[in-house]
């Protein structure tokens, strides 16, 4: 197998968090854990990755602007020549706030908008306001030309609003809006009756490549792995190749990254394929990160789509969907069993 290098780590800096939402993956607390990874901890995982790999680094939470040193992470990742991102709630984002995150090298902010009216938002995120400040937030972002991405927790609570949030990405000048398809974990757990089924995921997934065929900024879909197999089967169907610049990055990629060219990484240093699969890689306090990517045995599992079990393993499309691994573990504790949420069934 040939080696893979890491295009996308998400690394969760500290669980602290000024909200409480309720589909939350790292059942974020008030303070932080005494145990977080200290400045010179992710200095050195900086310049583990460094030594191999040039990937885009998330900086995540929690709420990542919580830590006092984010400014310098940000600025030493940068520096080693990492493509720098910011995921926030967008509430503590001030123009002094936005200027300092351009000024230190992050390139992109991401900003959760879970509805198009605060009523739909704020019940998401715990606190009345939110709406209100991440909009505020993202006018600070824009007057200083930072790039802003809108993310979007798709849940059966706002389905139905999805098209006035693309509208609303749109009127806010977004250069971009993902969705993610809920994987109850964490907080997010009281949420599991909220899924929308299988057969809604299907006809959003449907909705979502149709407006992105007349959508200026681009759409991607995340922990949906599903929609690559949508995109090749109505490719196929309307006899038109898939746009790959319009596509970016997804198109060029396939449906589950965890750990093939993604991983996550907790604010403790551990090592997990994404954030919504607990299945332990390793831990940059143990080894180096470079070692854990390269040798862990759950990382070299996923890569090897021929070890899925079930549909999923003798799916024809297994190589550009490859079935969301962590909704496989939560439902049976096996990673490589078929994806519970998938409608589709492959011919034998």
């Amino acid at each position: 197998m040939k080696q893979v290098l890491p295009r996308l780590i998400a690394w969760e800096l500290t669980s602290a968090c000024n909200l409480e939402c309720v589909h939350c993956r790292a059942s974020a607390a008030k303070e932080p854990d005494p145990n977080e990874l200290s400045t010179e901890e992710a200095k050195r995982f900086i310049d583990d990755i460094a030594n191999f790999a040039k990937p885009v680094i998330i900086l995540t939470g929690g709420e990542p602007l919580i830590r006092d040193d984010i400014y310098e992470i940000a600025q030493y990742g940068s520096d080693r020549g990492m493509r720098m991102v910011l995921a926030t709630n967008g509430v503590l984002i001030t123009q002094d706030v936005a200027r300092r995150l351009k000024s230190r090298g992050i390139q992109r902010v991401s900003i959760s908008i879970d509805g198009a009216s605060a009523k739909t938002h704020d019940d998401f995120r715990g606190m009345s306001g939110a709406f209100d400040g991440a909009l505020k937030g993202i006018e600070a972002l824009k007057t200083v030309g930072m790039s802003v991405q809108v993310n979007t927790t798709i849940t059966r609570r706002n389905l139905d609003e999805m098209p006035k949030i693309l509208d609303l990405a749109l009127e806010l000048g977004a250069d971009a809006l993902h969705i993610f398809m809920l994987v109850p974990t964490g907080r997010g757990e009281i949420l599991r009756n909220e899924e929308i089924p299988p057969e809604e995921y299907e006809r959003a997934l449907n909705w979502f490549y149709d407006v992105q065929k007349e959508t200026p900024i681009q759409l991607k879909a995340t922990c949906a792995p599903h929609y690559f197999r949508i995109m090749y089967q109505r490719a196929k169907q309307e006899g038109a190749p898939i746009d790959m610049e319009k596509e970016g990055f997804s198109a060029m990629t396939r449906g589950c990254l965890g750990g093939t060219s993604f991983c996550f990484v907790s604010k403790v240093g551990e090592v997990y394929p994404c954030g919504y699969l607990p299945a332990l890689a390793g831990n940059i306090r143990e080894q180096p990160f470079e070692e854990i990517w390269r040798d862990s045995k759950v990382f070299n599992d996923l890569r090897d789509v021929d070890k899925l079990k079930g549909k999923c393993g003798r799916c024809g499309f297994k190589r550009v969907c490859g079935g969301c691994r962590a909704r496989a573990y939560a439902k049976t504790g096996d990673y490589l069993v078929e994806e519970p949420y998938c409608v589709y069934r492959p011919r034998r």
